[in-house]
């Protein structure tokens, strides 16, 4: 009897180590094929607005209250601009501080008066309807630091609306990361100001939202120009982005997480989020 219940006993076990490894196998497997939301990570934030730069464009690294700046000292607009965006900063009251400045602190800032009558507006990267969260970080959006020259018809229309709507994602996803700048692999259009600043052909936006479940992202290069047909037809992979700009976005995320937002480019999901 007793040899009896050891061979029952040794049995069970078997089975049970044969179930629970199929368990965890399946679940990699759906892992996998399904990407799990991030969980919260207080040092996450911050590494996620850092961006790996892989096209030599020289750089000085400014962080802001509310956002982090790789600026270009020679072409003297930003390379690149990141922050993070919360649901609850865009329920802010803080005014507009709607006064451009020069960064003294940072070599090859420009000055205001380079973009006057250069017949570009003064276009916001991180803009300021997203620091209404904070005084000092709304301010610090005027910092031309921040800026580059940009077609009104874009400034004021596409580029504007995209703005927008990723404040409503926000508010749905309770907080998504964002980076954009400049497409320095084009020559600039041409140089403003006695700076010389260079006046980008294009410009880039990506969006992730790695605690939605489950994780999305998507991207978007628009000409500095009108948008014809919306910002629906600039709408790309996040991996299109960085093919082309040779910058490496949102590489802190679980591999698995990263891969599946950056082949993405649902417009049609994201345009829907917050109805």
């Amino acid at each position: 009897m007793s040899r009896k219940r050891t061979n029952n006993t040794l049995t069970f076990i078997i089975l049970a180590v044969i179930l629970v490894g199929g368990i965890i196998y399946v679940g990699a497997r759906m892992r996998a094929g399904n990407p799990q939301p991030v969980e919260g990570d207080p040092g996450l934030s911050r590494r996620l607005m850092t961006v790996v730069s892989n096209n030599g464009q020289p750089s000085s690294l400014i962080e802001y209250e509310g956002f982090t700046v790789s600026f270009n000292p020679k072409l003297h607009i930003p390379n690149w601009v990141s922050w993070e965006l919360t649901g609850k900063e865009t329920l802010g009251q803080e005014p507009r501080y709607n006064r451009f400045m020069q960064d003294e602190a940072t070599a090859g800032c420009p000055e205001p008066g380079d973009y006057s009558y250069s017949g570009y507006d003064r276009g916001h990267m991180a803009p300021a309807g997203d620091m209404k969260w904070s005084k000092s970080a709304m301010r610090e959006t005027f910092y031309l630091t921040n800026i580059c020259p940009q077609a009104k018809s874009l400034n004021t229309g596409s580029w504007k609306k995209l703005e927008e709507k990723c404040r409503i994602w926000a508010q749905t996803d309770s907080a998504i990361y964002i980076v954009c700048g400049p497409v320095l692999a084009d020559e600039p259009r041409e140089y403003i100001g006695k700076t010389r600043v260079a006046v980008p052909q294009r410009f880039f936006k990506v969006i992730a939202s790695p605690y939605a479940n489950p994780p999305r992202g998507i991207g978007f290069i628009m000409p500095n120009e009108n948008v014809e047909g919306g910002m629906q037809k600039c709408a790309v992979t996040i991996d299109e982005v960085e093919a082309l700009t040779g910058l490496d976005f949102f590489s802190q995320l679980p591999r698995d997480v990263e891969t599946a937002i950056e082949s993405q480019k649902n417009f049609n999901l994201w345009s829907n989020l917050g109805r």
